[in-house]
């Protein structure tokens, strides 16, 4: 019997795969919503403020500054995308609970 790719989590079995993070992201749009944010702030706080910079500096890799734009940039362009998507997703989400619950509640009645 294999044990060693499943992890007992919360009483469930999961496997331990790459996808199980990224299907419990997309199960819940809270989640993946608020990674996203997440995300966005921390490329934010790296794009508009010296942080980035100084740490670099204080860990001896100053010279590698001069490429932050090249990685820095598409990242928070995937990161606001992903916000975006995150945000779609949860509107969509909440319509379809609020629908149903809805149409739930006037089947008892």
């Amino acid at each position: 019997m294999v044990v060693d790719s499943v992890v007992r989590y919360g009483g469930k079995l999961n496997p331990l795969m790459s996808d199980s993070i990224a299907s419990c992201l997309m199960k819940n749009p809270k989640t993946l919503l608020g990674v996203s944010t997440i995300g966005t702030v921390i490329i934010v706080l790296c794009c508009f403020t010296p942080i980035l910079v100084i740490l670099l500096g204080a860990v001896g890799l100053s010279a590698m500054t001069g490429y932050l734009d090249f990685v820095l940039l598409p990242a928070l362009a995937i990161f606001v995308g992903l916000t975006i998507y995150a945000l779609w997703r949860k509107k969509q989400y909440d319509a379809f609970y609020k629908t149903n619950l809805l149409s739930g509640s006037r089947a008892h009645e």
